[in-house]
Parts: structure tokens; sequence; C-alpha cells
């Protein structure tokens, strides 16, 4: 059964946006690492560490704790429960991966670029850090960090001793001998060794390059966890295996090659009977130790290996992938998993678009494919083959590329674009209209359109009409087409077919961008410097604006209540018109990258380029001023972002904030980071990593959960259907006794008769409380009437006493007997049902 961190909405009043690196974090940046039972695998992603199942490939935990990039995850030598992490904020985390719990943080003070652990240095982690006190330095060292033993969450570990100085920031070119003996590193072509008892450096260097033109540069290494034996790979794919190197001339190696280009990484099973090496040509190559020519192979593992993993009992290894993949392989045969994260290529050819069904966040991924990927549970859900046709991997060869893809309003269609280029010709182009599928849940091609312009496709849209289901195509040609979808008989069939409908252009100006009002009404379509507006109906020229001057670049029409406006942006200036008046609004003198409109409300966000940084402006087409800014978003220039609709509201009654209500933009750097805002604070997130799960709220949908919840269900019915049946009493709580019952782990418990009892003894009722209840005795007329009513319902003559009205005292000596005996006939009359049922219950 997986446990995930449930996340609660939680109303926000004022909280200040911040962008943070939510999703579509790389997990292939450094080694996953694997729990010694197997069943759990860790890996580094952005700003936070990510627990997977090896079985499902499901996240469990995300463990947040950091501020940076994290750099290294590595398994505690004392507590196979435990997990240390490291980050460029210069922390060592150490967690309770099992439980998702931030036990104690290690303040080191240094930016940590990897973090070595070996269980024969006990209270000693080995971190490389730069040679200077600055994030830019590419000179790096090795250093034992001392970690003090205290019982503080947060502790200074000031204590550093350095080991080697010069080496590698790669985790891959450090790795700890034979029973921690040693410690090897490796950085262009320098091999060095330092032996912990000699306190002595060996150093090894091979030459640039040989008689046969071999590039000798190393790129990883690995030590024999049973042997004096040193494997390193280079760059020209080989691999040699290190021995006598505890001398400076006595050293020898022996030469292994397969690989035709660089090794990227190397790995020894715990016993060391084989060791694993991969590259870019996605095939895992297994060596015998002893017996090197006999090896096997593991191919068509679907992109460049860049990290190999093996588990502490043998039994599974995992490999990182380039195209931010890691596969898990059981005993080296066959793969039993696959965590995919969000590929990211070059470029984003396809822009961001959202699925309306799915939700998920879609750009192209693997080559000739596109990728629907989950914002929510930040993980890939499947991919889409576009181009279906095998892809070569081999530079500069020419193939089919998806370079657009969009959906109508409903998810019922996707249309892509895919082209190659052709020397000597225009590109070769295909539109291909894919059918939504209810039974696969997923798009079934329905029809491909060869040369549906004569050059570059450069923009599309779907009309959100739903009478209707029209897609707009925009060229380099000059012209724009409207593709309509019609209902023909084939073979007895009804078959959706598509046919182009119409055929616009604008003074030989060709089309740049295209976007349909929000009632499908109008068609804006933006030739170079003038926006044209069409009337969706019967494609007539309605009205067209070209002040200020400039190329378009991105169109949006308003939503909501500021429907009645149309925004551009150009090269300096964010221009909006009002479409009623057909006269510009207001306009801005600013550098806009991109312009994009929440679907969802009234607000749209731009983002300017300036001094080498963007900022962010959310604003309101009805009034030139912005709701909220930041300055200096991100190095570089966006240009692609989108709002993404949210599973639950927020509540935010701050206008900086109350944008991110209904949608959530999400927005891509230069350097391919998926980034995105946020008002939750960074001590929120602390709190609810170091918090204990709760079963209750955090236990998976499985079918035991289902039917574990209609249990209690019914339970609950019960118990209320008994407490209506106790007249006049009011039943204890048992709620907090329950709850605290059922959340305390079953080895600290006592035992289940004193378990019993207690329970029984929380169901009765308190005497104080009968005495509270009873304080106040009957009148002598209300006991004479009892006395009448208990006579006919026994059959059996009884004198009658007379009574006066005056209140009996506690101690009053006429009548102790009688008293009694009225005290029992009320109790008999009373219904006592309820408990006999809760009993048998």
């Amino acid at each position: 059964m997986c446990y995930t961190t449930r996340k609660v909405t939680k109303m926000v009043e004022h909280g200040e946006c911040r962008v943070v690196q939510r999703g579509g974090s790389k997990i292939n940046v450094r080694k996953p690492v694997i729990t010694n039972d197997s069943r759990l695998l860790l890996c580094a992603s952005g700003d936070s560490v990510k627990v997977f199942s090896a079985s499902t490939a499901e996240c469990i935990h995300d463990l947040q704790g950091h501020s940076n990039l994290v750099t290294g995850v590595v398994l505690n030598p004392l507590n196979h429960l435990q997990v240390y992490s490291c980050s460029e904020d210069g922390i060592v985390n150490l967690w309770d991966f099992s439980d998702g719990i931030l036990i104690k943080t290690f303040v080191i003070g240094y930016p940590i670029y990897s973090l070595h652990v070996s269980e024969y240095h006990s209270g000693v982690v080995f971190a490389v850090l730069p040679m200077a006190n600055s994030k830019g330095s590419e000179m790096f060292q090795l250093v034992a960090v001392n970690l003090p033993r205290c019982g503080d969450q947060q502790v200074e570990a000031r204590e550093l001793s350095a080991v080697l100085s010069n080496v590698d920031s790669n985790p891959e070119a450090t790795c700890f001998g034979k029973g921690g003996e040693y410690i090897a590193s490796a950085k262009c072509l320098q091999l060095e060794v330092y032996f912990f008892q000699k306190q002595k450096t060996y150093k090894f260097f091979l030459s640039a390059s040989c008689k046969k033109g071999a590039r000798n540069v190393f790129t990883c290494i690995s030590c024999h966890p049973k042997e004096d034996c040193i494997a390193t790979g280079h760059v020209d794919g080989k691999i040699r295996l290190w021995r006598n190197f505890n001398h400076n001339k006595e050293y020898t190696y022996s030469t292994l090659h397969w690989h035709h280009n660089t090794v990227n990484s190397l790995c020894f099973t715990p016993e060391g009977t084989t060791l694993l090496s991969g590259g870019s040509e996605s095939v895992l190559v297994q060596w015998r130790y002893t017996q090197e020519n006999q090896k096997d192979f593991l191919p068509r593992l679907g992109a460049t290996i860049t990290h190999i993993t093996v588990s502490p009992d043998g039994t599974l290894c995992c490999t990182s992938h380039s195209d931010n993949k890691i596969s898990i392989i059981q005993n080296g045969v066959n793969v039993s998993a696959i965590i995919q994260g969000l590929v990211k290529d070059e470029k984003v050819w396809t822009d961001l678009v959202i699925d309306p069904r799915s939700k998920a966040l879609v750009l192209n991924g693997k080559p000739g494919h596109l990728q629907f990927y989950s914002l929510q549970q930040d993980k890939q859900l499947y991919n889409l083959d576009i181009v279906q046709q095998e892809y070569i991997h081999e530079a500069g060869l020419d193939q089919f590329e998806v370079v657009k893809a969009t959906f109508d309003a409903y998810g019922d269609w996707l249309a892509t674009v895919e082209q190659r280029r052709q020397e000597g010709s225009g590109p070769e182009i295909n539109l291909k209209l894919w059918a939504n599928d209810e039974q696969t849940q997923s798009f079934v091609l329905n029809t491909t359109v060869s040369a549906p312009h004569e050059d570059r496709i450069t923009a599309m849209c779907f009309c959100p009409l739903p009478e209707t289901t029209m897609l707009v195509t925009a060229s380099q040609d000059g012209s724009f087409k409207v593709w309509l979808l019609a209902d023909q008989l084939d073979m007895n069939e009804d078959v959706n077919s598509w046919s182009c409908d119409f055929v616009g252009r604008y003074h030989n100006l060709k089309p740049e961008c295209c976007c349909f009002s929000a009632d499908g009404s109008l068609l804006a379509v933006g030739f170079q410097e003038v926006v044209t507006v069409w009337s969706s109906a019967s494609w007539e020229l309605v009205t067209t604006f070209s002040k200020p001057p400039g190329t378009i670049r991105d169109i949006c029409f308003g939503r909501l209540s500021c429907s009645k406006y149309l925004l551009g942006t150009t090269t300096n200036n964010l221009c909006c018109w009002n479409l009623l008046t057909c006269a510009l609004e207001w306009s801005t003198s600013m550098d806009m990258s991109l312009l994009v409109a929440d679907p969802l409300s009234e607000h749209m966000a731009a983002f300017s380029c300036q001094a080498g940084s963007t900022d962010l402006f959310v604003f309101k087409p009805r009034e030139p001023r912005t709701f909220f800014s930041h300055k200096a978003l991100c190095t570089g220039k966006v240009q692609h972002a989108i709002f993404a609709p949210r599973g639950e509201m927020l509540d935010s009654c701050d206008e900086r904030t109350k944008w991110l209500n209904r949608s959530q933009l999400y927005f891509l750097t230069q350097h391919m980071d998926l980034m995105t805002f946020t008002t939750e604070t960074k001590q929120d997130r602390l709190e609810a990593s170091t918090k204990q799960l709760v079963t209750d709220d955090c236990v998976a949908v499985t079918p035991f959960y289902l039917l574990l919840g209609k249990h209690r269900q019914q339970q609950k019915k019960i118990y209320d259907s008994l407490s209506s049946l106790a007249t006049g009493r009011t039943l204890p709580s048992k709620g907090s006794a329950i709850n605290e019952l059922l959340q305390t782990p079953a080895h600290v418990l006592p035992s289940a008769s004193f378990l019993c009892s207690m329970f029984v003894h929380s169901l009765l009722i308190s005497i104080t409380e009968n005495s509270t209840r009873h304080e106040k005795e009957p009148t002598g007329e209300e006991v004479e009437n009892e006395e009448e009513d208990s006579d006919e319902e026994q059959g059996a003559p009884v004198p009658r006493h007379e009574f006066t009205s005056r209140k009996l005292g506690p101690v009053e000596e006429s009548g102790p007997r009688k008293a009694q005996d009225r005290e029992l006939r009320r109790v008999k009359k009373n219904d006592h049902s309820w408990l006999s049922s809760l009993l048998n219950s």
C-alpha cells in the first residue's frame, strides 16, 4: 500500500507570491538510490527528493527541505531507514524516508555539489565544495565533514577537513574503495587515490591522445567492493581496470572496449562479479569481472544512459537516461518499471498546451511524440506517437518533428503539425486530426492532410463554438485556412472527415498568429504589422488595427467582462483595442516577449525581457494597471507560458494573489525549467515535511481502502442509530479514544484485555452525571402516579401511602426503603436496548 502526502488547500488572506520549481524537475541529474530491501527508489528532483516504489513506479513521498537544487542523495550506512541529501544551499538533511520525516539539518555553509559516505567512516560525510566561497568557481575540493551529535533539529557543521583538491564536481568521478580504505577521484587525464590510514595520495596520468587518436579523458569511476581494483570510463568508449595503485610506478591496468562513444557511468554489483557500463548507445553492458571477454547486453533502453545504480542486495539495478527517465531492471534481464519525468527537448516546438480532459500539460517530448504530463501528480501520463515512424539517432539527418499541437474546447479533437526540412525545396508538412477514444482514453488518428500549406505553419487554433468543430491554420505562405468537420457516408458507416472551408489573405502579408474570441464569433489574425478581425459566420473582414506600428507577436481576446477588448504585443508595445469603438483603448511602451490569457478569469500575464532578465506583469484589459508584478523573474527570456486550471480553487482575498484562485501560471525558462507561482511559505513546506503522515488522510485509493472506508461509514451509521435509541441519555464521546487507539503504533500498545476494559468503561455513564440528573426528587403527586402505573403493570395490589409535596432529605430516616423502591422502578421503565445492540456490534 502506497502512502502519499496530500496537499490541502488553505485560505490565503495575505500571502506573497513566490516563484518555485514545483513540477517537471529533472530526475536524471544525479544517480538514484535503491533501499536495502529493494522496495523504494530515491532520486533528486529539483529542490526536493522523491521517493518512488520500485515495483509500481508511483511517487510515495516528496521530501521538501531544501531551498536550492538537490545535488546528492545517499543512504545512511548506520541506519538503513535513513538517507542524506545535500544541496547547493549548503545544507545536508537527514531524512526518515519511510515516513517522509526530516530528522536533522546540518548547516555546512558552502554550496555542496556531491556527497559520499562509507560505513567505515562513522559520523563523517565527504562533500565536494568549491575551492573559493563562490558558486561560480570551477575549482572543487573533497572535504570530510564531521557531523555533530546533539539533539537539536538544526546544527552547525563547520568542522571541515580537506582530503583532495582540484576534483571533479560530478559524483560519478569519485568513489570509495574496498572497506573504505581509500577514496579515488578522477578528473581530466588524472586519477587520484587517497589512502586514509597512510594519509598519502597517489596520482596517475594518461596522455591526451595516443597513436591511434584515442581520447583518454576520464568520465566516470567505480571501485570493486571486494578487491583492490578501480574501473574508469573514458571519452573514447574504453574502460580501464586499474590494479596495484598503491605504488606510483608499479601500477597496471587492462582495457575493455565495446562502447563507440563516451562511457557515462560504471557500477560494480555488490559481490563484484559484474561490472555494468552505459553510454549513448542506450545499451546496458554487463561485463563478467574475471572473464572480461564474456559480456551480456540489455539493448533498446530508449535514450542515452547517464547513471547506473545497483541495489545493496543485487536484485535490482536502475539506469537514468538523458530523456529524464529512470528504468528499473530486475536481475539485469528485463525492465520491470519506468519512472518518466517531463521530457525536455532542446526547444519546445509545440508551445505549452493543456488537455481539457485530463488537465495534463502537453508538449513535444521524445522525437516524433507528444507527452501528456500531469502537473498535479508530477509524472508523465503517456506518450502519443504522432509521426508513427522509427526515429534514427544520427546527427545531421532530417526527420519529422512535431511542431504544433492544439485541442478543441472539450478535448474531443487534437490537431498536430509535423514537418521536416528538405534540401532545395520547402518543408514537408503533414496536418493530422486526432479523435478522442473513450475506451482507450487516448487519441486515434482520424484525418491526415498532406501539404496543407505551401510553407511553414505559424499558428493554429480551434473555434470554441459548440455547434461546429472548426480549425484555423495560419502559414507563412500568406494565407490562413479554415477546416470544418463534416459527416459523410462511406461504406455504410458514418465517418467524420475534415475539409477546407475557407482561405483568407490580406494584402500578401504573412500571418504570424491567430486567436478566436471567447464566444467564437470573431477570429483575429495578425498579418505582420496589421491585426485583422474576421466574422466566423460569414468570413467577412470586420475591421483592422495597425497602430502603433510594429510586428504583431501575440494576440489575445479578453474574457468575461473584458470580452470587448483585443490585446496584442508588438516589438516595443503592448496594445489594447476596444472592439465596440474600433479604437485603441490604451498602450504601453515595453518589449513584451509573451502574452497569455487566463481562460477562467479576466486576468492576463505579460512577460517583458529587459537587461538580460524577464519581468512579469498581471493585469486586466479594462484598466491599464497591474495587480501583480515580479521583477527579475528569471534570467533570459521566457517564451512559453500557460494558465492551468486548478483542481481545487483557492479563496484569496488579497488583490495581489487573487489572480491565482482559479488557475496557476506555469512558464518555461531558457534553461527548460518549469516554474510556477505559489503563496505557500517555506515554513509551511518544512512543517509539511516534518509532520508524520496520518493514515486517514494519506492512504492511497486502493480496493482495500475503499472497503475500509465503506466499513467505517457503516459503523458510523450504526453508532448514530444507537445514539438515537438512548432516550434521554447521551452516549459518551469515544471518537478520541478510538483515534488514539488506531493511530498509536501496535508495538507500544498495552494488552488487549486492558484496552477492552478501558473501552467498556468509557461507555459507562458516570455517577456524578446521575446524581446531577436526579438531584431534584419528584413530588408526592408524581410518585403516586408512578406507583399506580407500576401496580397496573405488575397486576398485584399495592397499599397506597400518603406523601406530602416536600422534598426528601438525603439522610431522612422516615422511609429510606421506599426511596430505593422508587429508584428501581424508575430505572426499570427506561429503555436499555441500545446497550445490548452496541455490545453485539
